[in-house]
């Protein structure tokens, strides 16, 4: 009965054997990638209209996003090997399918615990489409081409990410924020048809008779969501509290366990041979550092443009665009030059440019121009958009075509890791600098009395998050070049 749906498809359309086009097959990665990107970003738009919807504090409807990032973060891995043992098309298809429904039921929801509920399952589609859509491209492209359409990817991603706010903007001044969930609807189930049709016997639909590691599984889930938890909950519990200890300690219990179920399983989830890859432990590290440092600056700088600087709320959304604009022009870029030139280079520049981008916002004055900021903001992208695509493309290639699916789950879950805790940094630094400049207050409603305290632990926030950076620099050189890459490619 699990596959009745594919083969229902498949009794009424004669689908090829061959494999398909390879542009087909981006065009599909494409969608997957931009649908499960526009979701973050158009949802954060309606989250004021939703929190008016229910009646329901920030707190309770900042878990709209978190609930969808933990299941993401929680699964990437476990998917990614999935799609190793079921094939690509497998995971990709039911992917589309599940994250339809969880738009449907996010759509329908009647308080916020069911919106809670239903985006957790949207995560879990989410997941299955992060998990495959890289290893999806490595194994249709030649390795001569990888880099070029990695970054071709980062285009997708940019364009999710960008277009995401402002037509979010326009549904929630048309229509109910319900709307936002429908449109997935139709897409996702379309897509789905379409993935089932053009991966049919395509290297996407490679199967392997070897079992899959549900305790590994689930012990990985508990590891990330009881660390996620007390990372995003820290600030209000204590950083005494027994919950907060509890929770890190289940969380390194679970880690410890997690290994040792892995180095004596027959099909282990995590193949612990591949830590001994430098092309692919290095590069996922990389990875969580450089969103780390990002979103640390992504988190504050809103509160920001908007508080001491006196920026409108729509103008400070535009600023805010713009370190996603360079992923359109510099990944292809830089992805097809990292096929020349290798990975090295061009990451540890990309960690540079970021460095050196966060230095410059933790300099701004309380009181600053529209283009003081934007130059500042373009480093940061520019950073991002050198690094993201060689980076992929070199941890990626590091590990067999068997391999590539925990591969291409590693790197998606540490760029989630990272992305929460540099939420988590930036709000621990912020807090307890304000605080202290403050004589103990914290900032609820910010007031011009504030503003020298505000600027304190804003300035130190970005200089933590250099900070990060900076170890991204010395992460991304010691890679090596990839003459020395560990595996070769059978793609």
């Amino acid at each position: 009965m699990r596959n009745a749906g594919i083969r229902t498809l498949e009794t009424v359309i004669k689908i090829p054997d061959s494999n398909p086009n390879k542009w087909l097959v981006f065009t599909l990665v494409g969608i997957g990638v931009f649908m499960s990107t526009l979701d973050a970003s158009i949802v954060n738009i309606a989250l004021p209209a939703i929190m008016q919807d229910f009646q329901v504090p920030l707190a309770t409807v900042g878990w709209v996003l978190m609930a969808y990032l933990l299941t993401v973060s929680s699964l990437l891995l476990a998917f990614g090997r999935l799609s190793d043992i079921k094939g690509r098309r497998w995971v990709y298809c039911r992917g589309f399918f599940i994250f339809a429904v969880g738009s449907l039921f996010c759509g329908v929801a009647r308080s916020a615990a069911w919106l809670i509920a239903a985006r957790s399952f949207q995560g879990i589609g989410a997941a299955m489409l992060m998990a495959c859509s890289p290893a999806l491209v490595v194994d249709i492209f030649p390795s001569s081409e990888r880099g070029k359409t990695l970054g071709m990817v980062g285009t997708v991603v940019a364009a999710g990410l960008t277009i995401g706010p402002a037509l979010g903007g326009l549904i929630l001044n048309l229509f109910s924020w319900r709307v936002i969930f429908y449109i997935n609807i139709p897409i996702g189930i379309a897509a789905a048809i379409w993935a089932a049709w053009i991966l049919k016997g395509s290297h996407g639909d490679i199967a392997r008779s070897e079992s899959f590691d549900m305790t590994g599984a689930l012990l990985l889930i508990t590891c990330f969501c009881s660390l996620l938890i007390a990372l995003t909950r820290i600030h209000d519990w204590g950083y005494t509290s027994l919950r907060t200890w509890l929770l890190m300690g289940v969380s390194i219990t679970s880690a410890i366990w997690f290994i040792r179920v892995e180095a004596r399983a027959i099909h282990p989830i995590f193949d612990l041979s591949l830590l001994k890859i430098r092309l692919f432990v290095l590069p996922s590290l990389s990875a969580m550092i450089l969103f780390m440092s990002l979103f640390s600056m992504l988190f504050l700088m809103p509160f920001y443009l908007v508080n001491p600087s006196g920026f409108s709320m729509d103008k400070a959304g535009y600023l805010m665009v713009t370190p996603f604009v360079f992923l359109f022009f510099i990944s292809p870029f830089s992805g097809a030059l990292s096929d020349r030139i290798g990975s090295r280079i061009l990451c540890t520049l990309g960690m540079a440019v970021m460095a050196v981008g966060l230095f410059s916002l933790s300099q701004l004055p309380p009181a600053t121009s529209y283009m003081t900021v934007i130059w500042r903001l373009a480093l940061v992208g520019i950073g991002t958009a050198i690094f993201i695509s060689p980076n992929s493309s070199v941890v990626l290639g590091a590990v067999y075509q068997n391999r590539r699916g925990i591969a291409a789950g590693t790197v998606a879950t540490a760029r989630n890791m990272g992305m929460v805790m540099g939420v988590a940094l930036a709000e621990i630094i912020f807090n307890n600098i304000f605080a202290a400049r403050s004589g103990g207050l914290t900032l609820k409603v910010y007031g011009a009395e504030m503003e020298p305290f505000f600027m304190a632990a804003f300035q130190s926030a970005m200089l933590a998050g250099c900070f990060v950076a900076g170890l991204g620099i010395v992460v991304a050189f010691l890679r090596g070049p990839e003459k020395n890459q560990a595996t070769p490619d059978f793609s």
